[in-house]
């Protein structure tokens, strides 16, 4: 199938022609003429599967669409036709980008909004008004305080990484943002991962124009499409993934070690803390190994300088916080590493995915010491495979980690939990004692 027969329009499909793609992909297929068709969305798929595309290029054919008089709506000042809500800077940055490239034969402006840059300009821009806005939570509830900008042309909200927005504290933000919308518009949530929080957020909604993605409130709207290409629970085939145990205090020279004797082209390193990451930094320069980090401290110009250095290759290594990372997209990154391991699932997912994308092979590498046990059982239930472990000479392991269980439930979320009983992290079918447990044979 080709994206002619999607419902774009010529001077859509040709910026995607200019772009390199030639047929849609699984998500593209299904999503584009849905939303084309004025459907709320749900949409859950793989990082790397073309999600962007899947909202952007329908979000455009709708705004270029003539009226009755012959003519393209034009925008009001300070008002927008669409908004796409993003969590963090670089994921709205890239959005933006997407846009622009889509849109390069048709007459819509778009524009990213984000803090830790000049709001004064940001102002400015707003003044003519915008057809699609790209915008962090945070900036845009200061923008809109500051009637900078209205909500009454909005024709289009997408959610863009919702369960991120969650896990970083936006809820808040996210409906004060809602409740100031038009009740007629349409919906798009679109993410990697859809988990329990990111239902309720949707069902959350119900009665004011984003029911239609309520679970439990289906009734409201006919028009619902859940459009799930692959379970969140489920990693791309193409990349190769294995793990080495660890301890702590050997972690950078592991990965000294690993960059240096397997001669690693280029890697995505992952780490927790901003303090960290400027600490990893600089044990790598000691050992030869040029890096450079981004984290929420940088400010804005000096994050866009590493991510662009990074994205042309005359940077190697780069280590970015989780939060920092999720607007990195490179097509061709080979690898990512978990320098320490995250504490959700559906977190691993969306790391690892970094790399694997379009069809592309990637490798990813997880540094597991013994006090992230319980997150890489959690991770591998998910998953519903054990990862492979690799042993490197030359580091030893102090603290062994034990072979991990598919089917662990954190403490908190056992049935009858009172918190006394069963507190082990090995409950389970496969409880067994520390150190020798099994996995399941499931």
């Amino acid at each position: 199938m080709s994206f002619s027969k999607l419902g774009l329009s010529d001077p859509i499909i040709k910026a995607v022609k200019d772009l390199g793609y030639t047929k849609p992909t699984a998500i593209q297929k299904q999503a584009i003429p849905a939303v084309l068709l004025g459907k709320n969305i749900l949409g859950t798929s793989q990082t790397g599967t073309g999600k962007t595309a899947s909202f952007v290029l329908p979000l455009l054919e709708k705004l270029i669409k003539v009226t009755k008089r012959g003519k393209t709506p034009t925008t009001r000042g300070k008002r927008i036709r669409s908004l796409i809500l993003t969590p963090t800077r670089e994921l709205a940055v890239q959005i933006e980008a997407s846009v622009a490239q889509y849109s390069k034969y048709v007459d819509l402006s778009s524009m990213a909004l984000y803090g830790g840059v000049d709001m004064e300009e940001q102002k400015e821009r707003l003044v003519d008004g915008v057809d699609i806005l790209v915008a962090t939570p945070g900036r845009l509830l200061d923008l809109l305080h500051q009637r900078a900008l209205y909500f009454d042309e909005v024709e289009m909200l997408i959610l863009d990484e919702a369960d991120r927005m969650l896990d970083m504290g936006f809820i808040d933000d996210i409906s004060k943002i809602i409740e100031r919308l038009p009740l007629e518009r349409q919906n798009l949530l679109f993410s990697a991962t859809i988990n329990e929080d990111v239902r309720k957020l949707a069902d959350s909604f119900s009665g004011d124009g984003f029911s239609g993605i309520g679970f439990e409130n289906k009734e409201f709207y006919d028009d619902l499409e859940d459009i799930n290409v692959s379970p969140s629970s489920t990693s791309a085939d193409t990349i190769n993934q294995w793990l080495v145990t660890v301890d702590k205090d050997t972690k950078s020279a592991l990965l000294s070690h690993l960059i240096l004797d397997q001669k690693w082209d280029q890697a995505l390193i992952f780490i927790e803390k901003k303090h960290g990451a400027a600490k990893l930094v600089s044990q790598l320069e000691k050992r030869g190994i040029k890096a450079d980090c981004i984290h929420g401290d940088r400010s804005q110009a000096m994050r866009e300088k590493t991510l662009a250095a990074f994205k042309s290759g005359e940077l190697k290594y780069l280590v970015a916080t989780g939060i920092a990372a999720r607007g990195i997209d490179i097509g061709a990154l080979t690898r990512v590493v978990n320098y320490d391991l995250p504490f959700k699932p559906e977190e691993y997912i969306h790391r690892i995915g970094r790399t694997g994308r379009a069809g592309a092979l990637g490798e990813a590498i997880s540094f597991v010491a013994m006090g992230d046990f319980k997150n890489l059982c959690a991770i591998e239930s998910r998953l519903k495979h054990i990862i492979d472990r690799k042993e490197i000479d030359g580091f030893p392991v102090r603290k062994t980690v034990p072979v991990s269980i598919l089917n662990y439930v954190p403490k908190h979320q056992r049935a009858g939990h009172t918190g006394s009983d069963n507190s082990s992290p090995y409950y389970g079918k496969n409880k067994g004692k520390k150190g020798t447990t099994k996995p399941s044979a499931k």
